[in-house]
């Protein structure tokens, strides 16, 4: 696993790489667990002061790899992503991310936790979850009105609607838009700038940023998770997958 989700680190920034482009970088099982080890080893390790998530000049992430996601349907409350989701959300270091062609899914809910996200002008982001009869993730049906109001995010959550980058920028989800070959290298010199400076301070910094809501965060987490896992069980969701592995339309009409 080692070859597709892949670990280095540069002058005190943990760069976590997702590297199956061949599947547009979407996610497994076994790659929650290995980006979910990472972030805790970053954050543990006291020469680790920044942790920078990215995949390619073409790719982020696609979300979850399908056919994986149905053989490991994340029912329980330890399933690697909601371990992975509990540890982008508590992270005490900076959390930076550089995004280039489709975020999907969680490949657009874990940006929500990241304190600085730069994005190659090829980035598209789109959380269709009610598409797949499913519901947000991550904390997004919080922090998403938040950010942009009711209306705007119904227009991302139910509806599924895409962002392109420029959109993204607009509605705060991203820092800077750039060429997709100096995203990478801006969010690195971001991430290297605060790994220069005091840690303490740092962490101290975006700790106050986010503990007024920490706790509120943690239960709508927990709840969507609860009401994910409902959703993977329920006739429609059935429907939704089979659709969507046959490539045809979603038919509802004929679910009881």
């Amino acid at each position: 696993m080692s070859d597709v989700i892949q670990c280095t680190v540069d002058t005190g920034v943990m760069l976590i790489r997702i590297n199956r482009e061949e599947s547009r970088n979407a996610l497994t099982h076994s790659m929650y667990f290995r980006m979910n080890d990472a972030i805790r080893e970053a954050e543990e390790s006291p020469s680790i002061r920044a942790t920078l998530i990215h995949g390619s000049e073409t790719s982020f992430c696609a979300g979850n790899d399908i056919m994986d996601f149905m053989q490991h349907p994340p029912l329980e409350d330890d399933a690697p992503v909601f371990r992975f989701m509990e540890a982008i959300s508590k992270a005490r270091k900076p959390l930076l991310a550089a995004v280039n062609g489709p975020a999907i899914g969680i490949g657009t809910t874990l940006l929500l936790h990241c304190d600085l996200v730069y994005a190659g002008d090829n980035a598209i982001l789109q959380m269709p979850f009610a598409n797949l009869a499913l519901c947000p993730e991550a904390g997004s049906s919080l922090l998403i009105p938040q950010m942009i109001g009711h209306r705007k995010a119904a227009e991302l959550l139910l509806l599924g609607e895409k962002m392109d980058a420029q959109q993204a920028l607009e509605l705060g989800f991203v820092n800077r838009v750039t060429a997709p070959d100096q995203s990478l290298p801006l969010a690195l010199k971001s991430a290297q700038k605060m790994a220069a400076m005091a840690p303490d301070a740092i962490c101290l910094s975006k700790q106050l940023m986010k503990e007024h809501q920490a706790g509120q965060l943690e239960q709508v987490i927990k709840r969507e998770g609860a009401a994910f896992a409902e959703r993977l069980r329920s006739a429609e969701a059935k429907e939704a997958f089979s659709a969507f592995l046959q490539k045809r339309p979603a038919d509802f009409s004929r679910v009881e």
